[in-house]
């Protein structure tokens, strides 16, 4: 009988102490809305040349990855930081952008995104053409303190 208790107690501790998983509830509507808004932003801060949108957006640290359609690849925030006199001199003129047949995915526990799009980013420098079209853009965006960041881009153009 003994042995019988030593046994219930045992259960009962084990079972109090089961690790559950936690259920992740969002809204994916939503947040993919905003994925959405965050993927465009990291384009449209050229408009106005708003580098508080851009750094708000961008993961401010050295694993940050971008790679070019070019042979460019961008490690780093300093690296990203760097490109910053291209983008800001009088000489680059940011025009429009779109994008379309986006698709994006959210890990099952929220925190991370990834997508596919297409996007023509048309801007000139110094009057003459510095336009992407017709460019295949893919990301990876991660949740840190309750905002979407980006981690990750790559841009390319599809073969013909």
């Amino acid at each position: 009988m003994k042995q019988i208790i030593i046994i219930l107690i045992l259960s009962l501790i084990l079972f109090s102490c089961k690790h559950e998983e936690e259920v992740i509830l969002i809204d994916l509507k939503s947040e993919k809305s905003i994925i959405e808004e965050t993927i465009k932003n990291t384009i449209a801060w050229a408009k106005d040349k708003d580098t508080s949108l851009l750094y708000s957006i961008i993961a401010n640290d050295e694993n940050y990855l971008e790679v070019h359609p070019s042979s460019n690849v961008v490690k780093g925030i300093s690296q990203f930081k760097e490109a910053e006199r291209f983008w800001l001199d009088s000489r680059f003129k940011h025009v429009s952008f779109e994008t379309w047949d986006m698709h994006i995915n959210i890990s099952q526990d929220g925190t991370v995104a990834w997508y596919y799009c297409m996007l023509n980013d048309i801007n000139d420098w110094d009057g003459q053409s510095a336009s992407w079209e017709n460019t295949r853009w893919t990301g990876i965006l991660e949740k840190r303190d309750g905002s979407w960041q980006m981690v990750q881009m790559h841009f390319s153009y599809p073969a013909e």
